[in-house]
Formats: structure tokens, sequence, C-alpha cells
């Protein structure tokens, strides 16, 4: 005669367990595949300022970083991508800043998010103790990221240039030394004009701040267009202009 035993409660629970991990771990690299897929395409204009020259040197590992050949550069630029932007679209602006004769660094981000490598700058900084004079800057959410780490590294950084950006409710820069550029677009869909200008109050009162009449998210880079922004009234050679003009005062600024 047989006799029938209980099923073990922990074999039940043990069973569940493994499908709610399952679950988690399907659910997390579906984010992680979606994090990390960018939000564009890299322009050719990006691809193309990617080269080195006879005026900036470019390397690729682990940062993306512009030399200009010319002068020893004594005075640097680390920048923040945009949430899901990739890096590269950024390099027209870093070329420039290298061009007038800084140093110029292009932080990756994992699964293409600042939030995730806050603290990325000082690795920069540590591995060039030839600049003497750092700005760090950032698109969107790496700008709120680059924010934060001038907000918590004060001493290492002496500038911040901020590109449809702006701090977070509890930063404030009103007191200190820090030099801050604010660049903002009329027609951005993602950074409202309102939300930019609110954040004023939080800067310093001789902050430079620049409104680009026509200008968009998306054109703050070279990625093509994003989801949420509004049609640009300018051209994207037009906004850059603008925001490299923006960043080289700051930079100049900085290095008094």
């Amino acid at each position: 005669m047989r006799v029938a035993l209980p099923r073990c409660p922990r074999s039940r629970f043990a069973a569940l367990t493994l499908l709610v991990a399952a679950i988690v771990a399907i659910l997390m690299g579906g984010l992680a595949i979606y994090f990390s897929a960018p939000a564009g395409e890299v322009m050719a204009e990006a691809e193309a300022a990617l080269h080195s020259d006879a005026f900036v040197s470019v390397s690729r590992e682990p940062w993306i970083v512009f030399r200009p050949r010319a002068a020893k550069a004594v005075s640097g630029l680390i920048f923040y991508p945009g949430g899901r932007v990739p890096p590269e679209a950024y390099a027209p602006l870093a070329r420039a800043v290298a061009e007038a004769g800084f140093l110029a660094v292009i932080s990756p981000m994992p699964l293409n998010l600042a939030v995730f490598d806050i603290e990325a700058a000082s690795a920069v900084i540590e591995a060039n103790p030839q600049i003497s004079t750092w700005v760090i800057g950032g698109h969107s959410l790496g700008g709120a990221m680059a924010a934060r780490y001038a907000h918590e590294n004060r001493g290492k950084v002496e500038g911040l240039v901020l590109l449809a950006a702006y701090p977070e409710a509890h930063i404030d820069f009103r007191e200190g030394e820090l030099a801050v550029a604010t660049v903002y677009g009329d027609r951005d869909g993602l950074a409202s004009v309102d939300e930019v200008e609110a954040s004023f109050q939080q800067l310093p009162a001789d902050a430079l701040t620049v409104l680009v009449q026509g200008g968009n998210h998306a054109q703050f880079g070279w990625y093509g267009e994003q989801a949420g922004d509004q049609p640009a009234g300018i051209s994207r050679d037009e906004q850059q202009r603008q925001v490299i003009d923006a960043a080289l005062r700051l930079m100049r600024e900085a290095g008094k």
C-alpha cells in the first residue's frame, strides 16, 4: 500500500523564487537593452570630427580625448553626454574646444546614462595631472549629473557648462567662485525655457545664460532627431556655433 506524502512547501517556495528571479532577470535585461540602445545615430559630421589631423589628435580609449597639437593645454573640458545619446555625437563640440587650445574629453557612460557614473570626471582629472584648470559640462541628463559632480567635488573643477540642462533642486551655486554657463533653446521639447530659467536662482549672479532662438534639444549634439522634441527653427550649424561660443567663453573665464 502506497502512502501519499505531502508536498514540501519549501519546494513550492523555491520554484516561486526561481520564477520571480527569472522575471526580474528578463525585465532587467530588457531595460539594459533599451538604455544601451542610442536615442539616435551619430551623424556624418560627428564621425568626421573623430579623426586626428594636423591640429588635433583624437584617441578613443578609455575616453574620447581631443588634444591640441599646437601647444600644451593647461585647461580642459570634461563632457557628460545626454541620456541615451552616443558620446561620439558631441565630437564637433569637443574638437572645436581642442582647436582653441584646450584639452577636451568626452566620457562614455554605462548604459549611456550619466547617472550611473557621476564620478567619471575624477578619473579623467587624475589621468591628466598637467591640466591645472578643469571645466565640466554636459547635455540634458549629462548636464544635470555634471552639475551634481561640480557640487559634490568643489575645488576639483572651476567651471560648469550646461546645455539644455539645469541643476537638481537641492544644488545651490550662488556661493563660491564656480564659473557657470547655461545654453538652452526656445524650441526645446525636453528641457523647457521655463524649467531652465527657473534654475537661474541656483546659479551665480554673473552666470552666462544664452537662449538660442530657434534651438531645440537634439541640435545640442549630432545624433539626428529625438522623440518628444520640437522642430528646430535654425540650422544645427548655427545652434552649434552659439554653443561653442558660450563654451569657449566659459573656458577662458574659468582659466583666469
